[in-house]
């Protein structure tokens, strides 16, 4: 059944850290913070579905697309018909850089419309508002199976245990469920402790 795919949304989360994912996907945990929020805000106005002419190019809004094979589904952001050609674009708050992340996200977006239309989709592009500059991501075969790879991964860790916070501190302070992970503390109290008897 459909609702039971692996939303697209949270292969991101995964990359982006295990444990997080597990959070929002498994337990239903949400935060906002500043970066949640501001993200929510640049979508207002691609937040509806709906076809845009601007000159040559065909914009669909907010599109549903799922795969039966990977049991993935989800919304993207727009995809973009020129020349005969269908490009899935992801907008995103930060800074363009090589977010693995985003391009997971993107690429899934992608097989899921190879599914749908038996077109071959190869690139996309991400939107970074920091820069207002777009990325365009190139769909090899190497970033196809990586993101085939991270799917199976994040359904098996779905059955699993809770991850063990990860090693990056950056991450974790710019993350919205660091009260909630609490992950420093934990980290802290995964280490060995030695104690003295009097």
């Amino acid at each position: 059944m459909i609702e039971d795919y692996l939303p697209l949304a949270y292969l991101n989360a995964w990359e982006y850290c295990p444990r997080r994912f597990y959070f929002e996907y498994v337990l239903g945990e949400m935060a906002d913070n500043e970066h949640i929020i501001l993200g929510r805000h640049l979508h207002r106005n691609i937040n509806e579905a709906a076809v845009i002419q601007e000159g040559e190019t065909r914009i669909h809004q907010q599109q549903w697309v799922w795969s039966d094979r990977l049991q993935v589904a989800g919304i993207i952001d727009a995809v973009e018909e020129r020349d005969g050609q269908l490009i899935p674009v992801e907008y995103k708050k930060g800074k363009m850089a090589k977010h693995v992340n985003d391009h997971f996200q993107l690429c899934g977006a992608a097989l899921c419309l190879e599914e749908r239309t038996g077109q071959s989709i190869g690139y996309g592009e991400i939107f970074y508002h920091a820069n207002r500059r777009r990325q365009n991501v190139i769909f090899t075969a190497q970033l196809r199976q990586m993101t085939e790879n991270a799917i199976a991964a994040a359904r098996t860790a779905a059955q699993m245990s809770m991850p063990a916070p990860i090693d990056q501190a950056k991450k974790c302070q710019a993350c919205s469920l660091e009260g909630i992970c609490l992950p420093f503390e934990v980290k802290h109290l995964m280490q060995p402790q030695s104690f003295t008897i009097q």
